[in-house]
């Protein structure tokens, strides 16, 4: 049976942009089930990010309430029990390829044999071995996704949430890390919620969630 991992019920998120408030998020009520794989679509600026980041307990609401049935209190959450890919660069340039992947299990206080062992076990399953001393500058744009999806999934979270994985990347490479992803995914009840504009990458889920102006629909 599928556990429900995120619930949000009228949840609503403003924000205070000098003397005037900014509605980003109006009244959503939610379910994430493990297995899922939820895509959710709308311009930019309707409030896909901030859904996200309440989702997987960034912010937090200004109304309303996010729980994590199956999945704990919200301190505990990252960054083993939800994995996040974000759109603009995020690998720690200082660090190694492989540095950069086993980061979530030390944050966590695993072991740092078992975590090297894991990081190199994920960066297999992504095909970037080869990578794996490499500098985020030394990557292309394509290659530091990959790395940042590696990330997401080396803790083996129930939930993966991805704002805009491929926003920046051509069609090929976009097709290529989203089907990486999947594939990495294929078999397991990890949780899968992508922002996308992408009609190709909302097709392959199998929900779609549409958001206007801060208003969520078809959840």
């Amino acid at each position: 049976m599928p556990e429900l991992l995120v619930s949000m019920s009228y949840v609503g998120r403003t924000y205070r942009r000098g003397e005037h408030s900014v509605v980003a998020l109006d009244s959503a009520t939610c379910h994430i089930l493990s297995g899922d794989r939820i895509a959710l679509v709308g311009r930019s600026g309707s409030g896909k990010s901030t859904l996200l980041h309440l989702v997987a307990g960034i912010e937090l609401p200004t109304s309303g309430t996010v729980t994590w049935p199956a999945l704990g209190a919200r301190e505990t959450l990252r960054p083993t029990r939800i994995g996040i890919v974000f759109q603009v660069p995020s690998l720690l340039a200082p660090l190694t390829v492989v540095e950069n992947v086993e980061l979530p299990l030390l944050l966590a206080q695993a072991d740092t044999q078992d975590a090297r062992q894991a990081a190199l076990e994920t960066l297999d399953q992504m095909q970037l071995t080869a990578l794996a001393e490499k500098l985020p500058e030394e990557l292309s744009g394509g290659q530091a996704q990959r790395v940042a999806v590696a990330r997401s999934l080396v803790a083996s979270p129930r939930l993966i949430v991805a704002d805009e994985p491929t926003g920046q990347l051509d069609h090929p490479t976009a097709r290529h890390l989203f089907d990486v992803l999947l594939a990495s995914l294929e078999g397991t009840d990890t949780a899968l919620v992508v922002a996308t504009h992408d009609k190709a990458v909302a097709e392959r889920m199998q929900t779609i969630w549409q958001i206007h102006s801060g208003i969520l629909e078809g959840n």
